[in-house]
C-alpha cells in the first residue's frame, strides 16, 4: 500500500469509527443529559455521506466497483482491449454528468447557507460529492487501458454530455427520441460488459430526466437525500462491524464451537457451514463478502471431511445468501427506509422464513450426507465445553445487538456503534487476533470499499427512482396490471418472477431502491400485508443470487473456488431449486410472515 493509498484509507476509516464513537458519546450522555449531543445525529449522517464517497474512491482504485461480471466472460482477449476503452470511456462521460449535477446542488446549498453544528457550512460536507464523483471518473478512465493513447479516446466520450447540453434545440427535432434510445443503449450495453453498476443506472437516469426536461442535479440531490436519512448509518457501521469480525478469529471459534455441538450428527460440517455463513451475512449484508471471506475456511474443511467438491461448493454458494433475514440485516434496513415500514415489525416477520430457509437446506445436507454415508465425528463433553467458552463473546454478539434495541437503551445507530464497539474490543483487545498498527487500515479499508460501492449504486438509484414518480410510473404500472390480473394469487406469481430476473440482473440494494416504489403499490392493491410483501421480496432476491446465467453468487464462487462457471452452475441447480421451495412457502403461505408479529401485537 503506498503512502497516497494509506492516506486515503486512513480518512474513511478515521471517518467510520467516528460515525461510531458519536452516536456510543450520544448515547451515554443521554443517561445524565436528556438533550443528548446537540447535533450529533447530524454529523453522523454527513460522515456517512464521506464514508460512502471515499469508499467508492477506493473501490474504483482497486478495481472493485460492483459490476454485472458477466461482462468479462463474453469477449476474448483481443477484442476486450476495445471494450474496455468504449466501457470506460461511457463510464467517464456518467461522470462528468454527475459531477456537473453535483456542483450545482453544492453551489445552491451554499446560497442557501446551512450550517452543521459548531457553525460549518453544509456546502462544505456536500463538497465530498463532486470531489468524489470527479476521482472515481478519473480512476475509471486509468483502468480503461494500460496506453495513454486508449485512456485518450476513452476520455473523449466526456464530450458527447457536452455537446448534448450545448445542442439543446436537438429536442425539438424528430432525432430527439432515436437519440434517447442510442444512449440508453449504450448504457445497457455497457453495464452487460463490465461497467460498474452505478454507471448504467445513473447514466440511465441523467438520460431520461433530460428526455423530460428534468435538472439532472436531480441525481445528486436524491444521493444526498439518502445520506442524511436518520437510519443510513446503520449500513456502514453494521458492516464494518461485520469485516472487523470476518477478519479476526471469530469464523474459526464459531466453526469449533458448531463442529462441537452438532459434528455428530450425519452432515454436521455441512450445518454448521450453513449457521457460520447466515451469522455473517446477516452483518455485513453482503453474499459475496461471505462466499468470499469463509469459503476459504469451510471449503477446504468440507472436502477434508469427504464432502464432494461439487456439494461443497453448492453449498456455500448457497449458504452465501442465507442470513439477509436475519438482524440487522442491511436489506432489510434499507428496504424499510425505501418501503417505509416499521423496521422491528419487518424484522419479526422475517424470522420465521430466514429459520425455514436455513432449516430447509440443512436437511438437505443432512439427507446427501447420510446418503453417501459421510464421515461423522463423535460427541465429546469435554471438547464442546472447551469451544462454548473459547466462543462465549462471540456467542453474545447477537444478545448485545438485539438487548439494546428491543430493551430501549439505544436507537438503532446507536445499537450499530455499540456493535462495533464490541467487535474492536473482541478482536483487538480480548483475542488480539487484529493488530491495530496491521490491520486496522486493512480491514477499515476493505468495509469502506464494500460501503462505498453499494451506497454510490443506491444514491443514483434514488435519482432513477425520483424520475420514476415524476413520470407517475407506479400509477401506470398499478393501472396496467390491474387490467390483466384480478386475483392476489396471480398477481404473486407473476410478481415471483418478475423478482427472480430481477435478482438475477441486479444486485439487491439497487434492487430495493428501483423495484420496491413499483410493487409496494402493487401490493396495497391486491390486499398484500406491506411486511409479507417486504419479506417475499428478499427472498426472491436471495433466490436470484443462485439462479444463472449471472446470478452474484455464482460469478463469486467461480472464482472464490477456480472452478469453470458451468461446474459451478450444476453444482447449484439443487440448491436453487430447494430454496425455490421455501420462496414458494413464503409466498403462499402468509401466516409465516405474519403469526410472531401478530403475537406480539397482542
Amino acid at each position: 500500500m503506498t503512502g497516497l493509498e494509506a492516506f486515503e484509507n486512513g480518512i474513511a476509516v478515521a471517518a467510520l469509527l467516528t460515525m461510531a464513537l458519536l452516536p456510543l458519546a450520544e448515547a451515554i450522555v443521554r443517561t445524565v443529559y436528556p438533550g443528548g449531543i446537540s447535533g450529533s445525529i447530524i454529523w453522523v449522517q454527513h460522515l456517512a455521506l464521506w464514508v460512502a464517497f471515499l469508499g467508492a474512491a477506493i473501490a474504483a482504485r482497486r478495481g472493485e466497483l460492483l459490476s454485472l461480471t458477466a461482462g468479462a466472460q463474453l469477449a476474448g482477449v483481443r477484442s476486450r482491449a476495445w471494450i474496455d476503452i468504449v466501457v470506460g470511456g461511457i463510464s467517464v462521460a456518467v461522470c462528468v454528468v454527475l459531477v456537473y449535477g453535483s456542483l450545482v446542488l453544492v453551489s445552491v446549498e451554499r446560497a442557501g447557507g446551512r450550517t452543521l453544528g459548531f457553525g460549518l457550512p453544509v456546502w462544505i460536507a456536500q463538497a465530498i460529492m463532486p470531489a468524489g464523483f470527479a476521482l472515481i471518473g478519473v480512476r475509471l478512465l486509468r483502468r480503461a487501458s494500460p496506453n495513454w493513447k486508449g485512456r485518450l479516446l476513452a476520455a473523449s466520450f466526456a464530450l458527447v454530455p457536452l455537446v448534448l447540453w450545448r445542442f439543446e434545440a436537438l429536442q425539438d427535432t424528430s432525432l430527439f427520441l432515436p437519440l434517447v434510445i442510442a444512449l440508453i443503449g449504450a448504457l445497457i450495453g455497457a453495464t452487460a460488459l463490465g461497467a460498474p453498476i452505478f454507471v448504467g443506472i445513473g447514466g440511465v437516469a441523467a438520460v431520461l430526466l433530460w428526455h423530460d426536461f428534468f435538472p439532472v442535479a436531480a441525481i445528486p440531490t436524491e444521493t444526498y437525500n439518502l445520506a442524511i436519512k436518520p437510519m443510513l448509518p446503520t449500513i456502514p457501521l453494521f458492516t464494518l462491524a461485520g469485516f472487523i469480525l470476518a477478519e479476526g478469529g471469530t469464523p474459526r471459534r464459531l466453526v469449533d464451537l458448531f463442529t462441537a455441538l452438532v459434528g455428530w450428527l450425519p452432515g454436521g460440517l455441512a450445518v454448521v457451514a450453513i449457521v457460520v455463513c447466515a451469522f455473517f451475512t446477516s452483518f455485513t449484508g453482503g453474499s459475496g463478502v461471505t462466499i468470499l471471506a469463509m469459503g476459504g475456511l469451510l471449503f477446504p474443511m468440507l472436502l477434508d471431511r469427504k464432502y464432494t467438491s461439487k456439494f461443497a461448493t453448492g453449498l456455500l454458494t448457497s449458504a452465501g445468501s442465507l442470513g439477509l433475514l436475519f438482524p440487522p440485516s442491511l436489506a432489510v434496513i434499507l428496504y424499510g427506509l425505501v418501503a417505509e415500514v416499521e423496521l422491528r415489525q419487518l424484522f419479526v416477520a422475517g424470522f420465521i422464513p430466514a429459520i425455514l430457509e436455513i432449516g430447509i437446506v440443512a436437511a438437505f445436507a443432512l439427507y446427501t450426507a447420510r446418503k453417501v454415508r459421510i464421515e461423522r465425528v463423535s460427541f465429546e463433553s469435554g471438547r464442546a465445553l472447551k469451544a462454548i467458552w473459547n466462543a462465549k463473546w462471540e456467542v453474545a454478539i447477537p444478545v448485545v445487538v438485539l438487548g439494546s434495541i428491543l430493551g430501549g437503551f439505544a436507537t438503532l445507530v446507536e445499537a450499530a456503534a455499540i456493535t462495533v464497539l464490541y467487535a474492536f474490543i473482541l478482536e483487538f483487545v480480548i483475542h488480539r487476533d487484529l493488530k491495530v498498527k496491521r490491520d486496522l487500515l486493512r480491514v477499515g479499508g476493505d468495509a469502506a470499499t464494500l460501503i462505498g460501492g453499494v451506497l454510490i449504486i443506491l444514491g443514483v438509484a434514488l435519482g432513477l427512482t425520483n424520475y420514476l414518480i415524476f413520470a407517475e410510473i407506479p400509477q401506470a404500472a398499478v393501472e396496467s396490471v390491474q387490467t390483466i390480473v384480478s386475483s392476489p394469487l396471480l398477481f404473486l406469481l407473476l410478481l415471483n418472477i418478475f423478482l427472480l430476473i430481477v435478482g438475477c440482473l441486479m444486485d439487491i440494494y439497487s434492487a430495493i431502491v428501483v423495484v420496491v416504489p413499483l410493487i409496494t403499490p402493487l401490493g396495497l392493491v391486491f390486499g398484500i400485508d406491506p411486511f409479507h410483501l417486504g419479506i417475499i421480496f428478499l427472498t426472491n432476491m436471495e433466490l436470484g443470487y443462485l439462479t444463472p446465467p449471472v446470478g452474484m453468487n455464482l460469478f463469486l464462487a467461480s472464482y472464490r473456488f477456480k472452478q469453470p462457471l458451468p461446474v459451478v452452475y450444476r453444482a447449484a441447480l439443487p440448491f436453487l431449486a430447494i430454496r425455490a421451495v421455501a420462496v414458494l412457502l413464503v409466498t403462499y403461505v402468509p401466516w409465516l410472515t405474519q403469526i410472531l408479529p401478530a403475537l406480539l401485537l397482542e
